[in-house]
């Protein structure tokens, strides 16, 4: 069984963020999902998300597709997470293509295509205008 690993901070849930993890586990047998730390959105977005870990862990653990989740602490540790839960592909979003090549020492890294017209980051930006 091949054991596929993705990450992502999985704020404001859509259709897009469905369709990577339903395609990251056809991919494979088993899904585990490394979701962002309220901290690590903080620091690499810039702003603290919308839902907090809590939430947003407990929507993605009950999707069908996905096998087991785990809170990212650090962007530097991918290779121990890769490690960790045995990863024989890491799976992201081609908007991060290339980003991950350095970690084929470590497992199979795939790029899916994006869903078009859909960005969490748009999103929230769409909500903060609402009166």
């Amino acid at each position: 069984m091949k054991r596929i690993i993705t990450f992502g901070t999985f704020d404001v849930f859509h259709v897009g963020h469905i369709n990577l993890l339903e395609r990251a586990r056809a991919l494979g047998g088993h899904l585990t999902v490394g979701i962002s730390s309220d901290e690590l959105n903080m620091s690499k977005k810039g702003r603290m998300p919308i839902y907090p870990y809590t939430s947003r862990a407990r929507i993605i653990q009950s999707l069908r597709c996905v096998d087991e989740v785990f809170k990212e602490e650090s962007l530097e540790q991918k290779p121990e997470y890769l490690q960790h839960y045995k990863a024989d592909m890491l799976v992201m979003g081609d908007d991060w293509k290339g980003r991950f090549d350095h970690l084929k020492v470590y497992c199979e890294v795939h790029y899916l295509p994006r869903t078009p017209s859909i960005s969490t980051t748009e999103l929230i930006e769409v909500i903060k205008e609402v009166p």
